[in-house]
């Protein structure tokens, strides 16, 4: 896309003032809320809020909401983030006050991480309690990966993100990607792993899932991961990430096969026990979406009289029938595994 010569004068005066640029640098490296880059750039809130107001103005900087905390990144695609990394690769990043602000900048995220992993901490005994009662998390992950294997992935969108694993786990495949959670305090995990990972292309956001807060027909891959049990309206939720993919994407659903567990009910605000295969490759149709296959996980313990069956589940939008030769089923499943 060319830019005519006043957008481009606008691009260039919108970056061109030292503290934007370090402003810059840093955002290049993850998304920073203004109290962040307030205590890194050791300059005042109003000062910091007037240089991001106008790199959002320019289309530079992107401004998201999370509860009352407002959030920056760099522009996802377009002239404005062309224009923008082509500056910093030309920033000497070892002259002294680049070199103190990334310092600051990890002392931050230092200071978040911490925290983060404290609250893990203290709910670590019920996530292992939890998963030891299913199939290990590798082989799940594994039979995601090659869900997807040969398909372009230029946008991803995981619903119900929790700690950002899957943002991790699939990011050697896509360009970009967002998370969606409610949690605060699980953003703040994801934010922080995917910090210690070094994964910029990712991008956390709180919203409801059943309502999350992005752009339709956008994705190329919508993932949910152990998160419809927990939701009153798991077709709601079904339809909105239909609704997110483009034509010819991919969902990927991951949660427990119908089961008897009422202490999950209780201990876990689990709202379903589970789902049968009739029942999501029905939401799938509902939705518009194309039913592929489904795969199944055994539980660790077998015999133990309290394990879990986990699935996964695959479709696909079926705006696109036939792409590149291969034609998207929508039979009902004939065998269940």
């Amino acid at each position: 896309m060319s830019l005519n010569v006043e957008r481009m004068a606008e691009l260039f005066k919108a970056i061109g003032e030292p503290t934007r640029l370090r402003i810059l640098v840093l955002l290049g490296r993850g998304d920073l809320t203004v109290s962040d880059l307030t205590q890194v750039l050791n300059q005042s809130q109003p000062r910091v809020s007037r240089h991001l107001k106008l790199l959002t103005e320019a289309g530079v900087v992107t401004r998201y909401q999370e509860g009352s905390w407002a959030w920056f990144r760099l522009a996802d695609l377009g002239v404005e983030r062309a224009l923008t990394e082509a500056a910093l690769q030309h920033i000497d990043m070892g002259v002294h006050m680049i070199h103190r602000d990334i310092e600051r900048l990890e002392s931050v995220r230092r200071d978040r991480q911490a925290k983060a992993a404290n609250y893990f901490a203290q709910n670590a005994t019920d996530w292992d309690a939890l998963r030891s009662l299913h199939a290990p998390d590798e082989a799940i992950e594994a039979a995601m990966l090659q869900a997807i294997s040969g398909r372009r992935i230029d946008a991803m969108l995981d619903l119900g993100t929790g700690t950002g694993r899957l943002l991790e786990l699939f990011s050697d495949v896509y360009q970009s990607a967002v998370g969606i959670d409610m949690s605060r305090e699980m953003l703040a995990v994801a934010r922080a792993k995917l910090e210690s990972a070094k994964i910029t292309k990712a991008s956390i956001r709180q919203g409801d899932v059943s309502a999350p807060p992005v752009e339709r027909g956008r994705f190329d891959l919508v993932t949910i991961h152990q998160v419809l049990h927990y939701s009153d309206e798991p077709q709601v939720v079904l339809n909105e990430a239909a609704r997110a993919l483009r034509a010819g994407g991919t969902l990927l659903l991951v949660d427990f096969a119908s089961h008897d567990l009422e202490f999950l009910r209780d201990k876990h605000a689990h709202q379903r026990l589970g789902f049968s295969d009739e029942q999501i490759i029905a939401w799938f149709k509902d939705a518009g979406l194309g039913f592929e296959r489904v795969e199944q996980f055994s539980s660790v313990n077998p015999g133990a009289g309290s394990e879990l069956t986990v699935k996964l589940w695959v479709a696909r939008d079926l705006r696109v029938l036939i792409a590149g030769g291969e034609r998207i089923s929508n039979a009902i499943l004939e065998t269940v595994s």
